[in-house]
């Protein structure tokens, strides 16, 4: 991914160098934890697919991530994350723009996105992006063996 900016806003990939700062920062700016939310976690991620998890950042400081998987078939959004003192700035939207470049770029067609049911303010964000809940799917989850 080549790094964009909007006027102060740097978007880039994350590195294996930026993991601990993505874990301290999601404990302030993210809602609830995954399974996955782990240095070894972060670490696979970044391996696997050095492009999927993107940072923004402004002055050189962390202000957001997504994570945006494709597995080749379908278009997976998650941790969409604004530090909260820089939220209605243009970061969320900064952010899905790159990933959704990066979608388009890979063949994909349609993006979906974890969002939490409780989190109201999320839910105006991804509208705003245009994205739309789908009521008639469920997430069904299954915690399987870890490494």
């Amino acid at each position: 991914m080549t790094a964009m900016n909007d006027l102060s806003t740097t978007v880039r990939s994350a590195t294996t160098a930026d993991l601990d700062q993505i874990l301290a920062f999601w404990k302030v700016a993210a809602e609830g934890v995954s399974i996955s939310d782990d240095r070894g976690g972060i670490a696979r991620l970044v391996e696997r697919d050095p492009e999927a998890l993107i940072l923004a950042e402004r002055d050189g400081e962390l202000v957001g991530t997504v994570i945006a998987g494709f597995d080749g078939w379908r278009c997976h959004l998650y941790r969409l994350a604004v530090h909260p003192g820089r939220r209605r700035e243009g970061v969320a939207g900064a952010l899905l723009a790159a990933a959704e470049e990066r979608f388009t770029a890979l063949g994909g067609r349609r993006a979906d996105a974890m969002v939490l049911d409780r989190n109201a303010l999320a839910h105006h964000a991804w509208r705003a992006a245009g994205y739309g809940p789908e009521p008639q799917w469920s997430r069904w989850v299954k915690p399987l063996a870890g490494p």
